[in-house]
């Protein structure tokens, strides 16, 4: 009787980890490419010094 439950419950944990890798295999698949996350990240930089060293009007 104690093996049937053992056996039961490492089944139950083997199919939990499958389960666990099937759904890191989709997450890592549906990241998007790294140079893109990096080609936006320096674009946003560029334009924020852009904005940061536009000349600012003067109130007289």
């Amino acid at each position: 009787m104690y093996f049937r439950t053992q056996l039961a419950l490492a089944q139950q944990h083997a199919a939990d980890l499958r389960a666990q890798a099937d759904a890191h295999r989709l997450a890592t698949a549906a990241k998007p490419p790294v140079e893109l996350r990096a080609r936006l990240g320096w674009t946003l930089v560029e334009v924020g010094l852009r904005l940061a060293a536009a000349p600012k009007p003067v109130v007289a």
